[in-house]
């Protein structure tokens, strides 16, 4: 039986990793806000687990069996995340703190049912993609609003940030995923950009264009 904290570590893993499957103990550490000594003990039970490789001075590095268990708790939560949006009306700015709880419900069959009842989604109310029962994924072949050049029309379909803050944000521009986004105009000195969405035109910074993702 994995505990809430195993979970709480295997997710933000899987959520760091690089395409190697590999994140620094000390990247881990300031992740999760806990103390060095205590991140590489788990990682030495993680170890004897076979869910990650773990080497003094060296990278952790996700096993087969270490990604799927991972991918089983992400699984959990972005499925809790969209059934909460889709079912009782919650907004995509409320649902992260209570998937935060609920992710941790040992039952396979629940969320099998939730699943169900959604009609077996790909992506959560993020754009994020949901792992199967195997943990597989599909690939999302995305890119940033803020890499888009004038005349381009793109669709809206994740966000790199999920705060509350930036969905609050992004909520008070009536800005949702599915909306087609026409670059109007990019501004040299700070690259911020117009953009025209639901026939209106708004001007976004930089840094909140990088946030935006975009089908290519």
């Amino acid at each position: 039986m994995i505990s809430p904290t195993e979970e709480n570590y295997l997710k933000a893993i899987y959520h760091l990793a690089d395409s190697n499957r590999e994140v620094a103990v000390n990247e881990l550490s300031r992740h999760l806000d806990i103390k060095m000594p205590s991140v590489n003990s788990m990682m030495k039970k993680f170890d004897k687990k076979n869910w990650v490789v773990y080497e003094s001075y060296k990278p952790i590095r996700l096993t087969d069996t270490g990604m799927k268990e991972a991918a089983m708790i992400v699984r959990k939560h972005r499925l809790t995340e969209m059934f909460l949006v889709e079912k009782m009306g919650f907004g995509w700015e409320q649902v992260h703190e209570i998937a935060e709880q609920l992710e941790h419900v040992k039952s396979d069959l629940f969320f099998d049912k939730i699943d169900e009842l959604l009609s077996f989604p790909t992506s959560d109310p993020h754009g994020s993609p949901i792992p199967d029962r195997e943990g597989k994924i599909v690939r999302q072949d995305l890119s940033r609003l803020s890499d888009r050049s004038v005349q381009d029309t793109v669709v809206f379909v994740a966000v790199d940030d999920s705060s509350e803050e930036f969905l609050h944000f992004l909520n008070n521009k009536k800005l949702a995923l599915g909306a087609k986004i026409s670059v109007m105009e990019i501004e040299k000195f700070d690259k911020s950009m117009k953009v025209r969405f639901e026939g209106r035109e708004e001007v976004f910074s930089r840094m909140v264009c990088e946030k935006i993702m975009v089908e290519k």
